[in-house]
């Protein structure tokens, strides 16, 4: 197994619903961040072996292979193959740990992974506006089973005992924190403007500053009557892309490039698809046992924010500080580009780890249909 390392990562600002990124066509964004990384790393194009891009809505203008489209769009050589990934909202992720398999295998020696997904103009359903993904059987073998992750995070806050004090504190932290991300220039160095026809978008759009617990009290549940989840503690309908490109070491020494981050260890799981959105506390538990780390050696952890309710059962499971946990704040501040936001956590994660000197970074991601990935990269000094 060869020493495979990240070398660049990039993402756009996160666009808020109908917002500065809406009228971006999936594969003209995701030619942003091809080119910037390009720009970035200065590496000659025609090394890239494959481009493995992250899409969960694949209909309408996400169809038909957007990876293969985003590489054309970029102007990048036809040589240049591409290949689209849906794990639900892990799919960059997932993207990344393909990228990875493929070089530490030898099989090939440079690979872009990455994601996009603009919510704005694929709305968050629209793949099932033509049919039922799920099929007799699946419905026959979970008779409670839920196509809304809304029901699933007010099931799991049953389940973990958690109040809507709590969820709504972390939300209001969430916010506070990237706020505070925003205000100190934290994302300047991870972040691509984005040029648009009405002006240039240049930071993420969604955070709501002097969120308060307050405020968020008179937010109606969103998905239950007497329910605890509304839209203030839930993750943000968004628009995005981010890239990483990964290789072996070897080859990142032979083109004098630095490495960013090593990856240690990546992990997938199956969970409970009814509560759906708890994978990653087995995802954890399985990766810090392969990579042989134990949880307070981890310098920060990236679990996206899909609920409020998934972040905190996973803390209280795995007993992480939470002053590591998403410290820039998460998807709840910063919005979740379905696709894009396992790139997306993994570009801040990085950077993060490089302006602070942290060894060991840990991202997780809830995915529907009851599956997680965990990955665990180590910082390159």
């Amino acid at each position: 197994m060869r020493e495979t390392v990240i070398v660049g990562a990039v993402r756009t600002p996160v666009g808020k619903r109908n917002g500065g990124l809406a009228g971006q066509h999936a594969a003209d964004l995701s030619a942003v961040v091809l080119n910037e990384l390009a720009a970035r790393t200065g590496i000659d194009l025609e090394i890239v072996d494959d481009v493995v891009w992250g899409c969960v809505s694949q209909v309408g203008d996400q169809s038909s292979n957007i990876g293969r489209f985003a590489v054309l769009a970029a102007g990048w050589p036809e040589s240049i193959p591409g290949t689209t990934v849906n794990r639900a909202c892990g799919s960059s992720q997932q993207a990344l740990d393909f990228a990875v398999h493929a070089v530490m295998s030898g099989q090939q020696d440079v690979v872009v992974a990455g994601g996009v997904e603009v919510m704005s103009r694929v709305p968050l359903g629209s793949a099932r506006a033509s049919g039922m993904p799920y099929g007799p059987k699946v419905l026959a073998r979970y008779d409670d089973f839920s196509f809304n992750q809304g029901i699933s995070a007010e099931l799991i806050a049953q389940k973990w005992g958690l109040s809507r004090t709590q969820l709504d504190e972390f939300s209001a932290r969430s916010h506070e924190r990237a706020a505070a991300a925003l205000d100190s220039g934290a994302f300047e160095d991870q972040i691509v403007f984005v040029s648009t026809e009405v002006g240039a978008v240049t930071a993420d759009e969604g955070v709501r500053r002097g969120t308060t617990v307050e405020k968020l009290a008179g937010l109606k549940p969103a998905f239950l009557d007497d329910g605890m989840i509304h839209a203030g503690n839930s993750s943000q309908i968004s628009d995005g892309a981010a890239a990483l490109l990964v290789m072996t070491a070897e080859k990142a020494r032979s083109l004098g490039l630095t490495p960013l981050v090593r990856y240690v260890a990546g992990v997938v799981t199956g969970a409970d698809p009814v509560l759906m959105l708890t994978g990653p506390i087995p995802a954890t538990a399985k990766l810090l046992t392969k990579a042989a780390v134990g949880i307070d050696d981890i310098g920060v952890f990236e679990v996206n924010e899909a609920f409020a309710s998934v972040p905190l059962a996973w803390q209280a499971e795995t007993g992480a500080d939470p002053a590591k946990l998403n410290p820039l704040g998460g998807a709840i501040a910063l919005g979740h580009p379905l696709g894009a936001s396992g790139a997306v956590l993994m570009t801040r994660m990085i950077h993060h780890m490089r302006d602070n000197n942290i060894r060991y970074g840990l991202q997780t991601m809830c995915e529907g249909g009851g599956t997680a990935n965990a990955t665990l990269v180590e910082l390159v000094n």
